[in-house]
């Protein structure tokens, strides 16, 4: 395994956030099922997981089983929480060596009940860890979630409870999934799709975008730094010049 890249801390993201796209077309270019495909990105999950970790990155959110892909079929569904399950058995001792928190974002209620409870019980094994906050993305939709988050908000009014013109960006924020944590810095898909697929809308408003061709198997460790290099090297200005961001 190669050495990280010298990165200042202030290089690195503080927030990474994944699409991990391709594993199913992955599968096909070798004639092999698209659970194969699924299986081996895994591999690639612990790898940027580590990766992550290692370089300092506090937070990562990996798009792992969106409120649409209920509608792929169900025996790729079933092979997919049969994944997340494995998963998440093999992983708890790592994320408690390495001082990782597992977080879900998502309906989790919606996923079967042997899942909900591995999910449960790694949540609860990792909350006293504080290196860094690793997210999964399960049963996630990003509108859904706003107006959750806005029903929640609206609910409150009517109560008496807040008033319309407490109402702000900041409160809004703190009724998502993600309350508590900052936003993404930067944002990553892979497999040459170029769109946010209904991920964090309202958090990645000012995220760094790095879209690769790579499908989600064959993006590891060396292809991680590589964003976070490509991050390294942009001038996120928020609205201001740049002759601003000098002084």
């Amino acid at each position: 395994m190669g050495a990280a890249p010298k990165l200042e801390i202030s290089q690195v993201p503080v927030h990474v956030a994944i699409v991990m796209d391709g594993n199913g077309r992955w599968a096909e270019e070798r004639n092999r099922p698209r659970l194969y495909g699924h299986k081996a990105g895994v591999k690639s999950v612990r790898t940027v997981v580590e990766t992550a970790r290692e370089i300092g990155v506090r937070h990562l959110t990996l798009y792992a089983f969106s409120t649409e892909n209920w509608k792929r079929p169900p025996l790729e569904v079933k092979g997919l929480m049969a994944l997340l399950k494995s998963y998440l058995q093999s992983e708890q001792e790592t994320m408690l060596k390495n001082d990782i928190r597992l977080r879900c974002l998502g309906q989790q209620e919606r996923l079967p009940a042997d899942v909900r409870k591995i999910l449960d019980g790694v949540i609860s094994a990792t909350a006293g860890c504080s290196a860094m906050t690793l997210n999964l993305a399960l049963s996630y939709g990003s509108r859904n979630e706003i107006m959750q988050a806005v029903r929640e908000l609206a609910g409150k009014c009517v109560a008496g409870e807040l008033a319309v013109a407490d109402l702000g960006e900041d409160l809004l924020s703190d009724h998502l999934y993600t309350r508590g944590q900052p936003d993404p810095d930067l944002f990553i898909r892979t497999s040459g799709e170029h769109r946010l697929s209904n991920f964090l809308l309202w958090q990645s408003s000012y995220a760094e975008l790095y879209f690769t061709d790579l499908k989600w198997p064959d993006f590891g460790r060396e292809q991680f730094l590589e964003a976070v290099a490509d991050f390294a090297c942009r001038q996120r200005r928020f609205g201001k010049t740049a002759a601003q961001l000098r002084k």
